[in-house]
C-alpha cells in the first residue's frame, strides 16, 4: 500500500494539447510520445517556477511588491544558462517616464496630422462645398 501512494500519477500543469501543438511546430517532429509530452510539460512548469521565484527574489531585493519585466531581465542575467537563450527574446524595458502618468498630455489636435489621400475630416463634411474647398487649398 505504501508503494502505491508514492507512485501516484501527476497531472501536468499545462494543457497537453497545447504543449503537443507547440512541440509539433518543429518540422522534424511528427508524433509525440505521451511520456515525452509529460516530461516537456513538467520541465516547462519547473523552469517557469524557477524563473518566477528568482524574479520575485529580485523584486523583494528592490523593495517592490509587483514583479516587473526589469526583475525578470535581472534574474535572467544572473543565471547564465537562462541568459544564453532567453535574454535576447525578452522585450526591452520601456523608458522610465519622469512625469506622472496623470499629467501626460494628449497628442496634439487632429488638424496637425496629414490626411490620407481621398479622405476628409468630419467637420469638412458639414461645411458647404465652397468652405471645404478653401480649407483644402489653404492646407
Amino acid at each position: 500500500m505504501a508503494e502505491e501512494e508514492k507512485t501516484e500519477s501527476h497531472r501536468p500543469s499545462f494543457p497537453s494539447t497545447r504543449v503537443k501543438k507547440i512541440m509539433k511546430l518543429d518540422q522534424d517532429i511528427n508524433k509525440v510520445n505521451s511520456e515525452a509530452l509529460f516530461l516537456v510539460s513538467h520541465s516547462a512548469h519547473l523552469f517557469l517556477q524557477f524563473l518566477a521565484q528568482k524574479s520575485a527574489e529580485i523584486a523583494i531585493e528592490k523593495k517592490r511588491k509587483t514583479v516587473k519585466l526589469e526583475h525578470l531581465r535581472i534574474a535572467t542575467k544572473k543565471h547564465q544558462p537562462t541568459n544564453d537563450f532567453l535574454l535576447d527574446s525578452l522585450p526591452m524595458p520601456s523608458p522610465v517616464s519622469t512625469r506622472p502618468s496623470t499629467t501626460q498630455s494628449r497628442p496634439g489636435p487632429a488638424a496637425e496630422k496629414p490626411l490620407p489621400v481621398g479622405t476628409r475630416r468630419i467637420d469638412q463634411f458639414f461645411k458647404s462645398t465652397n468652405e471645404a474647398a478653401e480649407d483644402a487649398n489653404s492646407a
